[in-house]
């Protein structure tokens, strides 16, 4: 085909990645759990308004274990986790409509849900673990009063009465409750206010007698500057977990000869636990783990020997690696490629042979469309090495003028210690088979790099952050890659602040989208849940409002877009409404959608669908450019303010 036939303006061409593929015509799964009668997953449906299904697979038959109106999910620290567990031939679940626990059983036929605490959605659990030989259920319990901080404990529920017994409290937090293979031993995380789980926290065993209460405990590792993660019983009075005292989350071994590092490595087998019930390595026997290692966010599957600490390979053909579970023949897993959908997987570890179990959805797309990421590294403004990875716009049918360069959507993503990933995100090829260039940061911040390099930003949050997402575009700028007058910068959360700000204080940046993001430092910290109520204290320090985008609204020159969900608690929508009450005063072109029924991240496929589309067609009015695709709904149900 001659080159001229297919040469289009960058940002215009047609794409059969369509907005309502992206949004709701994929699952996502979370929690592999292996139990006798099968696997266990829950998935998010976006097509059954969001709502998380408890999923068992048995002799490659698959059931859905909880029905309507019935939604897996925790909302504990309101990121939740941890929302099931298996009791023998059972599970108990917490249902995110009242945060009960149900149970329900496994055996074939049973339909029947049925409850077992009582209350309303002021006490929350999460963290489920089942003491078989007790009849118990242990929890970390999160009880909400009007007025007054939440208060968190581990607690031990009877399923018998129902009644639950406080284990432990004290502490402003509680995770990972973990049972040791006799019964006798609970390990346990706690941490405090200023910190988050990722700064320091402390791990202990406590020793249980017969009713299942602690009679000692014993401090193992942690502090207020290590960060302990995952511990997990490797033999009746082994215990295994993950800790960054030596600057990377390596694995440790405790039992009674003491504490070792099983493995000084530069590379990550941890993660920020922003959720309950995170694995990012799984026992196989009582000296073998199998682990995500992570090297400069690169991620592969590794054997590890807990006795003389030999790193294996054993798994990089996949791009992600999540909710490592053990199985009867191996282990199983959340897999993620970049040229494929993610896929719930077992693999036989005598020959690391994959069977797929599930599937996000039904892929018939041409993979000529998926636009490989690039990892890109680069100095920033300090002269320190900075990652992300790059998109380059992919179309099998169309090119760009060799005049043009592409326009470039910058990532920021949340946390802000979150990352970013290598799998194919539709999000982001939404915008690359259109001709779009798309660099996703980890700036400082980031996890994956070890300890050091997520504490960049400690005090210099909405200023490192920043300075790596402008030094990305330059980077971009000077080999040649992308339009340096079309540069637009999109955030959810946290990036949604990191978006604010870049807005605020650079000019390359020329419009930007604000998804659930902070622009009042101040109101937040006022406003915000009791888990990241502390969290800007190392972020900012005491910089409230000369780092707070509400406070510099003189200072925006270019179109934002604002996107919320009404029911928000994390970063209230009060948040939003400030700054586009701010920018429409100043004359700034705005557009805000505010969504019902929605909390932090968007849940529901139609919703997610709307905002897709409508940010598409905000940048491409402020580029002037003229998409393939029907775009005259996208702004239906946004308020349109400065626009002309």
């Amino acid at each position: 085909m001659d080159h001229s036939e297919i040469e289009q303006n960058y940002g215009t061409w047609r794409s059969p990645i369509t907005a309502t593929l992206t949004a709701s015509g994929l699952v996502n799964f979370s929690e592999l759990r292996e139990s006798e009668y099968g696997l266990l997953w829950i998935e998010q449906r976006p097509f059954e308004n969001g709502r998380s299904v408890l999923v068992v697979e048995t002799r490659n038959t698959r059931q859905d274990l909880t029905p309507s109106p019935y939604s897996v999910r925790s909302r504990v620290h309101e990121y939740g986790g941890g929302a099931y567990c298996v009791a023998d031939d059972g599970v108990f679940f917490v249902n995110a409509i009242d945060q009960n626990v149900y149970g329900c059983s496994l055996l074939e036929g049973s339909t029947e849900v049925t409850q077992l605490t009582a209350g309303d959605d002021n006490v929350r659990y999460a963290d489920l673990t089942w003491d078989s030989g007790r009849n118990m259920l242990i929890a970390v319990r999160e009880t909400h009063e009007a007025g007054s901080e939440a208060v968190n404990e581990l607690v031990a529920i009877d399923c018998v009465t129902a009644e639950a017994n406080v284990l432990h409290a004290g502490h402003d937090f509680y995770s990972s409750p973990r049972l040791s293979n006799d019964a006798e031993r609970l390990a346990f995380l706690v941490w405090d206010h200023p910190n988050m789980p990722w700064d320091g926290n402390q791990l202990f065993v406590a020793t249980l007698n017969t009713t299942g209460n602690i009679v000692a405990e014993t401090l193992v590792a942690g502090g207020v500057a290590e960060s302990v993660f995952q511990p997990e019983w490797i033999a009746p009075e082994r215990l295994v977990f993950v800790s960054d005292a030596n600057g990377y989350w390596n694995l440790y071994s405790y039992d009674s000869s003491g504490i070792y590092c099983v493995n000084e490595d530069t590379a990550e087998y941890g993660a920020a636990q922003w959720a309950f019930g995170m694995r990012t390595y799984i026992p196989i026997s009582e000296r073998l783990v199998v682990a995500n290692r992570i090297d400069n966010g690169v991620a592969a599957l590794v054997f590890v020997d807990i006795d003389n600490g030999m790193v294996t390979p054993l798994e990089n053909r996949f791009s992600s690696y999540a909710c490592l579970n053990r199985t009867a023949m191996g282990i199983a897993f959340v897999a993620g490629k970049t040229d494929d959908l993610q896929t719930v997987v077992r693999m036989d570890l005598s020959n690391a042979e994959v069977t797929k179990i599930a599937t996000q959805g039904t892929l018939d797309i041409d993979p000529d469309y998926f636009s490989v990421p690039e990892q890109i590294v680069y100095d920033n403004a300090d002269g320190l090495e900075t990652f992300a990875y790059f998109y380059p716009p992919r179309h099998p049918s169309a090119a760009g003028p060799v005049i043009q360069k592409p326009p470039l959507l910058v990532l920021s993503h949340g946390g802000p210690t979150g990352h970013a990933g290598r799998d194919l995100n539709f999000r982001i090829q939404y915008y690359t088979s259109r001709g779009w260039a798309v660099v996703d940061v980890d700036y400082g911040g980031s996890t994956g790099y070890g300890r050091a390099y997520r504490q960049r930003l400690d005090d210099r949050w909405g200023i490192g952050d920043v300075a790596d997402c402008v030094a990305a575009v330059n980077y971009l700028i000077s080999t040649d890659r992308i339009d340096p007058l079309r540069v637009a910068i999109r955030g959810g959360s946290a990036g949604g602040y990191t978006t604010l700000r870049a807005l605020v204080t650079s000019p390359v940046f020329k419009v930007g989208a604000s998804h659930y993001g902070i622009g009042d430092l101040k109101a937040l910290a006022r406003d915000t849940h009791k888990f990241e109520s502390r969290y800007l204290e190392s972020l900012i320090g005491d910089a409230f409002e000369e780092r707070s985008p509400l406070h510099e609204a003189e200072r925006f020159n270019c179109p934002v877009a604002f996107f919320q969900g009404a029911e928000d608690r994390v970063v209230p929508p009060n948040q939003a409404e400030a700054m586009v009450e701010a920018l429409r005063d100043k004359g700034i072109a705005v557009m805000y959608m505010k969504f019902e029924g929605e909390g932090h991240g968007f849940r529901n496929g139609t919703n997610i669908e709307k905002v897709i589309e409508a940010e598409y067609a905000f940048f491409s009015r402020v580029f002037g450019l003229e998409p393939a695709d029907d775009l005259t709904r996208a702004f239906d149900g946004a308020d349109l303010m400065n626009f002309s």
